[in-house]
């Protein structure tokens, strides 16, 4: 793929690769050249109020502005908290993160929050509180979290403090603070000059000067090797982007900085599919996609609009995949790291559409649009400025999602197959080293109605094992515990070589060789897993071949809700009013039924108390074999 920003500068066709170091460093310089005649300095991009436009503010708030005043003023008495060593450690010794992180992010929010109940009051009631914000801030070591603290030279929880660590969240409260100083270092120099003066201090040592002098960040790309890059890289980017749009007022440095940023871009760009589907799952489509267009709309405003790739199909089609995921009754398609539920951010959604120009995703926005909905991101400002802007043009648009017969996503291998009758079949083929990987090459989930069926559990909360070398050890990860086969008894295996091959998809089918998602140890020459959908029935069909039958082969589904198995030959499955049978060859198979007991609330709260395996164990130990399920409505 060629370089999509870049090439605006260079002019150049599409046979440009990713190699930077094949480009000379003349050409380097002429593109920063270039791109220092379009930067647009000294915060003229920026369209919002100054602070001290009353009228501006309560144009530009409207009737949110009220809300704004009223959630500072439960904060005039915040106790800012202490993250304390032991918090930092605490990762460490028992791979809890929410010991750190969540006192740290209650004072990002209430900074966030004081920021814009004093922007929307302007009557300097909620500086001193802010200032308290800002000033805590500074006193930090870091801003960067425990668990992604492993990049500094020491490998620990426990921050160093000459090592500045751009993670996403020093990068999110970067942006922040960026604003607030933007907004606010007139009212502050009123108070005491120091203020502004030390806040200025640390965004510069803090994320300015790490972004241009340390390469090592992996997410940044910069000693590009073809490792994954995922959701981290337009995240961070487009924080750094937005930092130095803000504070850096020299053209030369400034151009520096934008054109590393596009460098980095580009390589993820380069790195993810053509097709636009996000790997990582829906849940990620915010923080991938969605940072994606945070970082090019930001781009497109310090450029005057020069550099602008939003009439690129694949940026289209990153923002559409968030749309074609959407099952209905607020439940998505969850490969990977990702939950079965989500409505997903209506202006986020309405953004993207209105910059690819997609009528699909501003009628999906006004369907995911909540009433009344204050834009509040947390300590991502931008987001709520960028939400407020679109408020008016989101709340004239009329809902509207269909799912299409037909969606396949021929390089990240997602497919979904619906039908008139209510049938939503989702599979996948790819490979088990994805972004937020779980072992599950071939898996599929059926809804019926718009309620899950056969399921994927999603996962549960973070910890340090999550993102560890012990990260197949956790269940939710693990091929048995999703709709795949145990061949010769053995499951998946995490790994780049190990994927779907000869994946194939048409109206209605879905087909792959899922034998290459499997070791050595399972002695499989092929095993084609293919789904058929029509009318209101999924048909699910492995035809396989072993080397050697060595130990009986096991076909899991992962489903809910009420189960009865008492019949030889169907399960019947009942979630809430939709009931469905899923019908098999008794004769051939011994089933049973495992429930999983979930603990985890971030599992719980999407499915209850318990799940279930359904294990169907061939009765015959055979070297070639058919093997037959359906599921369907009744």
């Amino acid at each position: 793929m060629k370089k999509l920003i870049l090439s605006l500068l260079v002019f150049l066709c599409a046979t440009v690769t990713f190699a930077y170091t094949e480009r000379d460093l003349l050409q380097k310089q002429a593109d920063i050249n270039q791109l220092k005649e379009m930067l647009i300095l000294n915060q003229q991009w920026v369209t919002y109020p100054d602070y001290s436009d009353r009228a501006g503010w309560d144009t530009f708030l409207g009737t949110f502005k009220d809300e704004y005043i009223r959630r500072g003023e439960k904060l005039l008495n915040y106790q800012w908290q202490v993250v304390k060593a032991t918090d930092y450690l605490a990762f460490e010794r028992t791979g809890n993160r929410q010991v750190m992180e969540q006192p740290f992010d209650a004072n990002n929010r209430a900074i966030a929050d004081l920021l814009m109940a004093e922007l929307a009051e302007g009557k300097g009631r909620f500086i001193d509180q802010l200032i308290n914000g800002v000033f805590h801030s500074c006193e930090m070591t870091s801003w960067a979290l425990a668990a992604h603290m492993i990049v500094q030279p020491s490998h620990r929880s426990l921050p160093a403090y000459d090592y500045p660590v751009i993670d996403l969240v020093s990068g999110d409260l970067g942006g922040l603070l960026s604003w607030t100083h933007y907004f606010m270092h007139g009212a502050f120099d009123k108070v005491n000059p120091e203020i502004s003066r030390r806040l200025r201090h640390e965004l510069q040592t803090r994320i300015l000067d790490p972004y241009m002098n340390n390469d090592s960040f992996w997410w940044m790309g910069r000693n590009y090797n073809g490792r994954m890059l995922n959701n981290w890289n337009p995240w961070c980017n487009s924080n750094a982007l937005m930092c130095f749009m803000l504070l850096e007022n020299d053209r030369d440095t400034l151009a520096k900085a934008v054109h590393l940023t596009m460098e980095s871009v580009d390589k993820f760009l380069n790195y993810i599919k053509a097709d636009g589907a996000c790997e990582e799952g829906p849940s990620y489509w915010g923080h991938a996609a969605g940072k994606t267009l945070d970082y090019l709309e930001l781009l497109a405003d310090i450029t005057g609009g020069k550099v602008n790739i939003f009439n690129e199909p694949m940026i289209r089609n990153m923002g559409e995949y968030i749309s074609r995921s959407y099952v209905g009754n607020g439940w998505v398609v969850n490969f990977a790291d990702a939950s079965a539920r989500g409505d997903g951010d209506a202006y986020l959604i309405y953004r993207f559409g209105k910059a690819v120009n997609s009528d699909e995703l501003k009628g999906f926005a006004a369907l995911m649009r909540k009433s009344p909905l204050l834009p509040a991101n947390g300590r991502d400002i931008f987001r709520t400025f960028a939400s407020i802007a679109i408020d008016k043009e989101l709340q004239q648009t009329p809902p509207k999602h269909d799912s299409r017969p037909f969606t396949w996503y021929p390089e990240t291998e997602f497919c979904y197959l619906t039908t008139s009758q209510g049938l939503f079949l989702a599979a996948k083929g790819g490979y088990n080293d994805e972004s937020h990987n779980h072992n599950d090459a071939g898996t599929c989930s059926v809804w019926i109605n718009q309620t899950p069926i056969l399921i994927d559990a999603g996962v549960g909360t973070y910890t340090r094992q999550t993102f560890s070398s012990e990260r197949y050890s956790i269940w939710t990860m693990q091929s048995e515990y999703h709709n795949l086969p145990m061949i010769n008894g053995v499951a998946e295996k995490n790994g780049k070589n190990y994927k779907a091959t000869e994946v194939k998809a048409a109206k209605n089918t879905f087909s792959a060789n899922i034998a290459t998602a499997y070791p050595a140890e399972a002695k499989v020459k092929k095993w084609t897993r293919s789904y058929t959908i029509k009318g209101k029935q999924a048909k699910i069909n492995d035809s396989f071949e072993l080397e050697e039958a060595v130990a009986p082969n096991i076909v899991n589904f992962m489903t809910w809700g009420e189960i009865d198995a008492s019949e030889k030959g169907k399960v019947n499955i009942r979630v809430h009013d939709v009931k469905a049978v899923l019908l098999y060859d008794a004769a051939n198979f011994e089933l049973t039924v495992e429930p999983k007991e979930l603990t985890d609330p971030r599992l719980s709260k999407v499915w209850g108390e318990k799940i279930y395996r359904l294990s169907f164990k061939a009765k015959q130990q055979t070297n070639k074999g058919n093997y037959s399920f359906i599921i369907k409505n009744l």
